[in-house]
């Protein structure tokens, strides 16, 4: 698909539609919809800043390529004046006071936010099915999940509701509900984006992401966030990519480096991966060979050490993260006889039971007798994860993979078995310990393909994505 962002932006200028029109269609349009992808709509704000669209484009003035273009915002995203939920009931009536550095560059660009998306409370999940607002409903099939815990932000721009959505990704939150509902999901390197403003889950692998339907838009939305923050000291320098850089080459050899690709044959060799995918991915490997390129099986992590390394990283950064959530500074306050037990009961009946569960296995991680045997080995490991791309990369350019073993699983199935949602991860979540940028793509099984490079190799994410375009 081409850029939509383009097109829209070309029939503003050509005064075809009216940036006020465009708007207020998008937010019907959300209101009427019934996959659960809304915590709130942003119709004042919306209306609000079109009509300046207008304005300036009735006065003659130029428009920049993203001013006036509606996009959406999981809920876990400070904007200021906004309800800032986190799906969550504990702050559920959470304004924001300030905005989110992403955000406030979206909105520095002329972007329009229209609505704060549904999601897994605190982004606790992979179906977002853990919220109070209700289970997001897969874009294709409302009887399967929409996946998480980016959900409302892959759902709405798969039916057309955004233009694009910001989603957040720690371990798959944004690749995982891309692929369930076809659409384009970057995970940027660990870095390229400020993490201020966003609640944080785990702070050394979360990430801000877009989701689109064009390899274009993903581009677009990734250059404008892009950027060092003072705000944000993880933040990272880093150079724009042009629209030139990264169009459909006819031979992969001559985009960078070696030209080969890689894939983890344990991956493909798992005995929990569907049959469809594995044969879908193995039919996309062989369109590629076909191509002239070299592609090599690598030797990686089994998936189950991948989902325990990160899950025990990841419980114990979100219950250092989450102490601050006792309701004197944020959220519902329950009372209670004493202090003590004013926290207790707060956290006990605002926090949904995944969001417990993570901080109670995160507290048991960090415990004394327990952080040496478990917490500083799972660190150890993440070390070694590291080490072992660093050096896959010095042998080839790309890591390809399947973005999820199975197909999205019925709506309430994820609740009955946590431990199979963990493992609905183990395809996603070696990347972001990583700190790699890899962007899931709509095409070559089920749920799509995962693309990986080296720190910092955005660009040949994005570059190989045009590619495969027209290869599978």
């Amino acid at each position: 698909m081409d850029s939509q962002i383009k097109h829209i932006h070309q029939q503003l200028v050509d005064k075809k539609i009216s940036c006020t029109a465009l708007i207020q269609q998008k937010l019907n349009a959300l209101k009427e919809n019934t996959n659960n992808t809304v915590n709130s709509l942003l119709d004042d704000l919306a209306l609000h800043l079109a009509a300046k669209v207008d304005a300036k484009i009735t006065n003659g003035d130029t428009i920049g390529l993203l001013e006036g273009i509606p996009f959406g915002i999981k809920d876990v995203y400070m904007l200021q004046g906004t309800y800032a939920t986190a799906s969550s009931n504990l702050l559920k009536n959470y304004k924001s006071p300030y905005t989110a550095t992403a955000i406030q560059k979206l909105l520095n660009a002329g972007a329009i936010p229209i609505v704060k998306e549904n999601c897994d409370s605190f982004g606790h999940g992979s179906s977002s099915e853990n919220t109070i607002f209700g289970a997001v409903k897969n874009a294709s099939n409302p009887d399967l999940v929409g996946g998480g815990s980016s959900g409302g932000s892959a759902v709405n721009v798969a039916k057309d509701y955004t233009i694009f959505s910001i989603g957040g990704d720690t371990g798959g939150s944004v690749r995982q509900p891309a692929g369930y509902n076809h659409v384009y999901g970057l995970k940027p390197t660990y870095g390229r984006i400020s993490r201020y403003g966003l609640m944080a889950y785990a702070s050394s692998t979360d990430c801000v992401g877009p989701i689109a339907k064009s390899v274009e838009d993903i581009r677009i939305v990734l250059n404008v966030m892009s950027g060092k923050d003072v705000k944000d000291q993880t933040s990272i320098t880093s150079s724009e990519i042009s629209e030139e850089a990264i169009k459909t080459l006819s031979e992969f050899k001559t985009l960078k480096g070696l030209g080969k690709i890689g894939y983890f044959k344990n991956f493909i060799e798992n005995d929990a991966i569907d049959s469809k995918i594995k044969a879908d991915f193995l039919t996309a490997i062989e369109k590629i060979k076909a191509k002239g390129i070299q592609v090599k099986a690598l030797d990686f992590f089994k998936s189950d050490i991948l989902v325990s390394t990160y899950y025990t990283l990841a419980m114990a950064e979100t219950a250092s993260n989450l102490s601050r959530l006792d309701g004197s500074n944020y959220g519902n306050r329950i009372e209670d006889k004493n202090l003590k037990e004013s926290y207790a009961i707060t956290r006990s009946e605002n926090f949904s039971e995944e969001t417990k569960r993570r901080i109670v296995g995160g507290n048991q991680v960090l415990s004394q007798g327990f952080s040496d045997e478990i917490y500083l080995k799972g660190l150890a490991l993440r070390d070694a994860i590291s080490e072992n791309f660093e050096n896959d990369f010095k042998e080839v350019d790309i890591i390809l993979s399947p973005v999820t073993p199975n197909t999205p699983p019925k709506i309430g199935d994820s609740l009955k078995d946590p431990h199979a949602m963990y493992l609905s991860d183990a395809y996603t979540v070696g990347f972001s310990l990583g700190q790699l940028p890899t962007l899931t793509i709509p095409q070559g099984t089920d749920t799509g393909l995962q693309i990986t490079a080296a720190k910092n190799n955005d660009e040949l994410v994005l570059k190989f994505a045009n590619f495969l375009k027209d290869t599978i």
